[in-house]
């Protein structure tokens, strides 16, 4: 009897926990928080963080060789439902490549000016084709490889912080990371402009560009991740849902009257001469003059400052087309007269 207490089989449970311990210490080394990019699993959702506040979050070719084949191991796994990138620090989500080393390493005959490009294109294209739902929060600066990073998944979300530039024929290169695929296909020809000049597009003009497919105030996004980890199964229509809800929050920071009446306004106004513009703007001014909206917003955001303005009516469908109608109609003798 005491022979068999003797026998090594208990003593693999000491064993078991430290083959517990070394795997987690091989996992915990993705979300060091010195490391230039932190990986993690957080429910159904892979996350991706990049970690270099110091440097905007630029990304540099070590960065490249880790998120690239983390990206084709979620689109794998089964238990992985959606990826979300973002940056740290506040200031940037990605300022771009990280051209110093690479100037310096073309100078001396270095091979990283190839395999970076190369290795970034790759990376980009798998996020362009990655089957799982992406979601890039591009909150603060994003240009050059950081565009690369998000314009090619499903989601793109922008917020006040945004400022989005294709700068690189500042520098003597081209507006590349895809560039040639996705400026050409924003409306108008903005993506040419955008691509030719550099020039920096704030916020919610990211949004209207096309760029970003949803804005949500930068303070909104912690709670946004949230909710989208603990979406059930997420799908590409549940996500959308989320995102769609919280940009709709954003959109309730507007009168719904001043919406409805600016819709309209810009519809009627199309085809309209720059004359009959003001005569109808004047009706619509003597119309905000008598109702309650506009007395409220500029109290909530210049007298009081409590950017919590309340509006009446409280939401779009409470706002009817008879009372739109109202406020384009003449005003008789008080109409203006141009």
């Amino acid at each position: 009897m005491a022979s068999r207490l003797l026998r090594p089989l208990p003593r693999l449970k000491p064993l078991n926990r430290l083959q517990v311990i070394l795997q987690h210490l091989k996992k915990s080394k993705h979300t060091d928080s010195t490391a230039e990019v932190l990986l993690e699993n957080r429910g159904g959702a892979g996350i991706i963080t990049l970690n270099r506040p110091k440097a905007l979050n630029a990304l540099n070719f070590p960065m490249i060789k880790q998120i690239y084949p983390q990206i084709k191991t979620w689109e794998q796994d089964p238990e992985t439902f959606l990826i979300i990138i973002k940056g740290t620090g506040g200031k940037a989500f990605c300022a771009g490549g990280d051209i110093k080393a690479i100037a310096d390493a073309g100078k001396v005959g270095d091979r990283l000016t190839q395999d970076f490009f190369r290795e970034e294109y790759i990376l980009n294209n798998a996020i362009g084709t990655c089957k799982k739902p992406y979601v890039a929060l591009i909150d603060g600066i994003t240009m050059g490889g950081g565009v690369g990073l998000s314009v090619h998944g499903h989601f793109r979300v922008a917020t006040e912080k945004t400022l989005f530039a294709m700068p690189e024929t500042a520098i003597g290169l081209f507006p590349d990371v895809g560039g040639g695929y996705f400026l050409p296909r924003l409306s108008g020809k903005i993506g040419y402009f955008l691509a030719l000049t550099g020039f920096r597009l704030k916020g919610r003009d990211v949004l209207k560009a096309g760029i970003a497919t949803h804005f949500v105030e930068s303070e909104k996004l912690p709670a946004l991740e949230k909710d989208l980890i603990a979406l059930k199964s997420p799908s590409t229509e549940n996500i959308a849902d989320l995102l769609n809800s919280y940009h709709m929050k954003a959109m309730n920071k507007m009168s719904p009257t001043s919406l409805k009446m600016s819709l309209r306004q810009l519809r009627e106004g199309a085809s309209m001469s720059l004359q009959e513009v003001f005569t109808m703007e004047y009706r619509l001014s003597q119309a905000c003059m008598r109702g309650h909206d506009f007395y409220e917003g500029v109290r909530a955001v210049l007298v009081d400052k409590d950017q919590s303005p309340r509006w009446k009516p409280a939401s779009l469908e409470e706002v009817s087309d008879e009372f739109v109608d109202d406020c384009f109609k003449p005003l008789g003798n008080n109409d203006l007269k141009l």
